[in-house]
């Protein structure tokens, strides 16, 4: 009988064990799942930083930056120790970094359903927020010659109201920006920034982000539903601080089922005085382009190069930007055609502002440059000449290498912006 007793114990013991360990179980399974609910639910002003600890070891071919072109090859003389065969990327998430694949928005359905997001890169004195939306670039913090943080990018405070941005502040455009011709129309007779589903108005998707060491990124990803007969297309748009106050941007796009046109571009409107600051009449800037591009009445270009000399577009030497803008009815909106090799980083712009004294130079492979300064509109928040936006995108005419992309082919465009200061 006592041997009896002292089994039926040792089961109950057993069984109340068992209990007890799928009660845990269940209250560790609920705590997950609540988890995983609170890091979709990050939205507006919120910034993404939570470490998901779910690596995606397929993202270094996009993240690894071994994209065989060097970011010192701008000609500045003063290299970035950014040539893209180092170390610095290949850390496989050792260096203790916030380096996660946030795979926030999995599903390429309804955008409605997506969630919109706010991401922050930080290195040194550079802070740059971005969203989902239109992989878009909403502020970007530079100190004054003072020391003062500036946001020289006009943008919005919320990411809602980016959703109502019809100036495409900050934006990735694809897959065709300006005008176009003979594809689905989305102004008058011609396509523009894109077809009818243009990039900018979509929720994007996050493949990976560091926010901070090294070398912090972003990489968006998107893919595009076919306009008219141009096939299926994976647009990738990677953000990267990189050396000393360094912004470098890569879009990348692969045609997957049909032989496409291809020039993406991107979109911030500048002012290095501030967000706030009223206009862009303290800036002086330089633009290393001989020629530009002639416009029919319907503002498509026509394959007639001018020459800039003689011109209000001349700004081959640096030279103040409101020198010659009252002869423009609207403004700046010209297409140049860059000096230099195309296909190969170079600097083609310098921009001064003569209050902050912030200087920012950009380098591109492209071979032409858009100038858009702003202008009023009815129910504008910003004032006419309170930013101008740097372009850099294809030409492509027969002496221009063609942008024109084959099924399983990569199309890139890289850009390169450099902050520092004048005396």
């Amino acid at each position: 009988m006592v041997r009896i007793s002292v089994l039926v114990c040792l089961v109950l013991l057993v069984t109340i064990g068992v209990m007890v360990s799928v009660s845990l179980a269940d209250n560790n399974e609920e705590k997950s799942t609540d988890l995983k609910k609170f890091k979709g639910g990050v939205t507006d002003h919120s910034i993404s930083k939570a470490n998901d600890n779910d690596h995606d070891d397929d993202d270094h071919d996009q993240d690894d930056d071994n994209d065989g072109d060097h970011d010192d090859d701008d000609h500045d003389d003063d290299h970035d120790d950014d040539n893209d065969h180092d170390d610095d990327d290949d850390d496989d998430d050792n260096d203790g970094d916030d380096d996660h694949d946030d795979d926030d928005n999995n599903d390429d359905g309804d955008d409605e359903k997506k969630t919109l997001r706010v991401h922050e890169l930080k290195k040194g004195n550079l802070t740059v927020k971005f969203t989902n939306r239109g992989a878009s670039i909403m502020s970007l913090l530079f100190p004054n010659i003072n020391g003062k943080l500036e946001d020289i990018v006009l943008g919005y405070d919320s990411v809602n109201d980016h959703m109502s941005d019809t100036v495409f502040c900050g934006v990735t455009l694809a897959r065709v920006a300006s005008k176009k011709e003979k594809a689905a129309a989305n102004d008058g007779k011609n396509t523009i920034h894109g077809g009818t589903k243009e990039s900018s108005d979509v929720i994007w998707r996050v493949k990976k982000h560091k926010h901070n060491g090294k070398k912090p990124y972003i990489v968006f990803t998107y893919t595009t539903s076919p306009d008219g007969d141009q096939g299926k297309l994976e647009v990738t748009v990677t953000y990267k601080l990189v050396g000393e106050n360094r912004l470098k941007m890569v879009m990348q796009a692969k045609a997957k089922e049909k032989t496409t046109p291809l020039n993406l571009v991107h979109r911030s409107y500048w002012n290095l005085g501030g967000h706030n600051n009223e206009d862009i009449f303290s800036e002086e800037i330089q633009i290393l382009g001989s020629g530009y591009t002639h416009l029919d009445d319907n503002l498509t270009p026509t394959g007639k190069i001018l020459a800039v000399k003689g011109t209000p577009f001349d700004f081959r030497q640096l030279r103040p930007i409101k020198d010659n803008i009252n002869e423009l009815k609207t403004g700046y909106g010209i297409n140049y055609c860059l000096d230099g090799v195309a296909n190969k980083m170079r600097k083609v712009v310098e921009l001064v502002d003569n209050k902050s004294k912030i200087k920012m130079e950009l380098s591109t492979d492209q071979s032409g440059l858009r100038l858009k300064t702003t202008k009023p509109k009815n129910g504008s928040v910003h004032k006419a000449y309170s930013g101008l936006c740097l372009e850099s995108h294809a030409i492509n005419y027969q002496y221009r290498p063609s942008q024109i992309v084959e099924p399983g082919e990569t199309y890139k465009h890289t850009m390169l912006f450099k902050f520092s200061f004048v005396p």
